[in-house]
């Protein structure tokens, strides 16, 4: 099965796997072992060296893990991909087999705050620079910043918190007249989303933890292959991958040709470093991805209705969500994002701190929690969380504020949702001191459990269209 044949809905349930040879177990077995028997001497030396099929050791060579990784590529239109324990594992395996020490990095300066510590701590203490630009500077600039020991560009679809979605092409562009690949986080958008290698990118990555597995079970991550870089053409830049070895041995690009990256990816990377994946891990996030495309639409569908409901709240001093006419990114959205926005809704709390805290500590239904892509909704504060260990001026530098709140929207019922975060906000207001004139009115509105004019509408429809799975899904 390839991406060719089936639509996306079939692939996410088929491709990569295929009955069980022995008994024909319809799932893919879970090889939960250390390592596997060789048949000889030979059939040894062939898998440890390449020359023949089969696993040589689950550090790398799981063949749960491996049916996993050849479905999340399928999907993606990749040539092949490599499971991970985590999305950080994912990112900094990749960069280690790019970057060493004395080496440059371009990235975009609006990502997840983790994959920015990462960059500046754990590559810093290696000698490798991430230089950090907007996405959107001018073209003078991102060309000014390259030089000859730049090995990369790094980019998230979607970036977390604050959804401002990047023009991918225009980067591609960028990384290619520059010699390098462009990387892509795609864990917000995920492939049903978008598939960021057909507009450029040579390597994706994904934290499976969030919407690929949905059930906020296991923690995992990916790296998919596209296949596509030119590695031979600039052999001076990765003479890992490229150049023969100083013991001779041929280069990855000649004995693996477009499987050249992902091979040395798992055979010196991870092998070396040991990022794996359980296989029961492996086995649970497969069956996630099995209902991938009907939990995204109801992921996208709910987000939008809170997102426009919270836009006119008096409680709400700002909403960011692509989805949203009135949103920055809302054009580049239509372009990249045809599908559905993705289901993360940050808005700024009217308040600040002490209105936030009121906020979260208010919230009965949705989880106070930090993570992304569940099932259930999750709220956090990330300027006391995930931004706690910055300054307040790198907090506001990064649009970061008191009254920041993160949603992850899951697949409750919108009118269950709307009722725990009009609660919440009432009690925002009535910290902030906003108990008379507009906020008093908003207070009303949610002591009656009735939207507010301007939102009311879109509530309405949503809840129509909610009204199926309302017992099924309701807490």
């Amino acid at each position: 099965m390839t991406s060719s044949e089936f639509d996306f809905d079939t692939r996410q349930i088929h491709a990569g796997t295929r009955p069980d040879a022995e008994f024909g177990a319809r799932l893919p077995p879970v090889y939960q072992t250390a390592g596997f028997v060789f048949d000889s001497f030979d059939d040894g030396e062939g898998r440890f060296n390449g020359t023949v099929a089969g696993p040589a050791y689950s550090r790398t060579d799981n063949p749960t893990n491996a049916a996993v990784a050849r479905r999340l590529a399928d999907l993606e239109g990749g040539a092949g991909g490599l499971l991970t324990s985590s999305g950080t594992a994912a990112i900094a395996a990749t960069l280690n087999s790019l970057a060493v020490a004395g080496d440059h990095v371009l990235a975009t300066d609006s990502l997840y705050e983790g994959t920015r510590t990462l960059f500046s701590n754990s590559f810093g203490r290696q000698g490798v620079e991430i230089e950090l630009l907007p996405a959107d500077a001018p073209l003078e600039v991102w060309q000014r910043a390259i030089r000859p020991t730049t090995k990369a560009l790094f980019t998230e679809t979607i970036p977390n918190p604050k959804n401002d979605v990047v023009d991918l092409e225009r980067l591609a562009g960028i990384a290619r007249a520059g010699g390098f690949p462009l990387i892509v986080d795609n864990t917000v958008a995920t492939p049903y989303l978008n598939r960021p290698i057909e507009h450029g990118a040579d390597l994706v990555i994904h934290s499976t933890s969030k919407w690929l597995s949905g059930h906020g079970a296991v923690i995992g991550g990916v790296v998919i292959d596209a296949g596509t870089f030119d590695w031979d053409s600039q052999a001076s830049r990765f003479p890992n991958i490229a150049s023969p070895s100083t013991r001779g041995v041929a280069s990855f690009t000649e004995r693996f040709g477009r499987l050249a990256f992902l091979t040395y990816l798992r055979s010196v990377t991870a092998l070396d470093y040991g990022p794996t994946l359980p296989a029961t891990s492996a086995f649970m996030l497969l069956q996630g991805i099995e209902t991938l495309s009907l939990r995204m639409d109801r992921h996208v569908s709910n987000s939008l209705a809170l997102a426009q409901w919270l836009e006119h709240r008096d409680e709400v001093t700002s909403v960011s969500y692509p989805g949203l006419v009135t949103d920055p990114s809302y054009a580049r959205a239509q372009k990249y994002l045809p599908q559905g926005s993705g289901a993360v809704v940050t808005f700024e709390l009217a308040g600040g701190r002490e209105a936030s805290r009121a906020f979260i500590d208010s919230l009965q239904l949705i989880s106070k929690m930090t993570h992304l892509g569940d099932v259930r909704t999750l709220a956090i504060h990330t300027g006391s969380t995930i931004h706690g260990h910055l300054t307040e001026a790198e907090r506001l530098e990064r649009g970061i504020t008191q009254g920041t709140i993160r949603l992850s929207i899951g697949l409750e019922s919108v009118r269950d949702l709307r009722a725990d975060l009009e609660r919440a906000l009432g009690a925002a207001a009535a910290v902030a001191g906003s108990g008379s004139g507009a906020l008093a009115g908003a207070g009303s509105a949610a002591g009656s459990g009735a939207p507010s004019d301007a939102a009311s509408t879109d509530a309405a429809s949503l809840d129509a269209a909610s009204t199926e799975t309302d017992d099924a899904e309701a807490a």
